[in-house]
């Protein structure tokens, strides 16, 4: 394994950080990412007691959910500063850490049953060799979460400076053509068969509102008439392995 400091693609380092986290603090943020989880868990029921890794979890935004409902959890991240929000659960044998190059993780293919990563995609470069890891790696299933081109984030270029204000921390990402993506997955043996988007409108507006019941009553009627799933991000994704 090279060192540390040599690994190209390190978003996490950034999405680990406690001010990362503090993007989620309070009731919109909680609001937020349960519907993240509850997505997630809805994606991971037929695989009862799966052993999963998070690559670039250490934003430790689904641990304790997936340990919860049983899973055999590690995570990967791409320093060892990557640990420090999952700690707890670390300490407790509750889940495995380990450091690792993400575009050569450090196992076997068809190591775990589930490979997940969020808020990574939405930043690295070398996007396909990370793809292509994420699916040498997992036996059965991959799940990644991505803003696409197909919805209002892709006029963040526009809005940045604005959304900044706003957010404070934020930083630039990358919208995917979404068929360019998923053309990409079902070439390497990943083919879509769970899709979510999350929101219609973009999260800074959520961020802003400070009001989760405010932003359920926006949210709730587009997703009733087909338009997040049209639209929305970011889109959370479930690939299966055709072996």
């Amino acid at each position: 394994m090279q060192p540390e400091n040599k690994f190209l693609e390190t978003a996490d380092i950034e999405t680990s950080s406690d001010d990362y986290a503090s993007r989620f603090q309070g009731p919109t943020g909680e609001w937020l990412l349960h519907i993240q989880e509850q997505a997630t868990l809805s994606m991971l029921t037929q695989y009862p007691n799966a052993s999963i890794l998070d690559v670039g979890g250490g934003h430790g935004q689904l641990t304790e959910a997936l340990i919860n409902k049983g899973f055999a959890l590690t995570v990967l991240g791409s320093s060892l500063s990557c640990q420090n929000r999952i700690k707890p659960y670390i300490d407790a044998g509750q889940c495995e850490f380990k450091v690792g190059d993400v575009l050569s993780l450090p196992y076997p293919d068809n190591t775990f049953d589930i490979v997940v990563s969020y808020r990574f995609l939405a930043h690295v470069n070398q996007w396909q060799a990370f793809l292509s890891e994420l699916g040498r790696v997992a036996k059965t299933a991959v799940l990644v979460d991505y803003p696409t081109t197909r919805s209002i984030n892709y006029l963040s270029p526009l809005l940045f400076k604005f959304k900044k204000g706003v957010e404070g921390n934020t930083r630039q990402f990358i919208c995917y053509q979404e068929k360019e993506l998923l053309d990409f997955c079902s070439s390497i043996g990943l083919e879509k068969d769970n899709r979510h988007p999350q929101f219609f409108w973009p999260m800074v507006l959520h961020r802003m509102l400070k009001q989760p019941k405010v932003s359920e009553l926006l949210e709730n009627p587009v997703k009733k008439l087909g338009l997040t799933y049209i639209w929305g991000s970011p889109v959370i994704t479930r690939f299966h392995k055709v072996h």
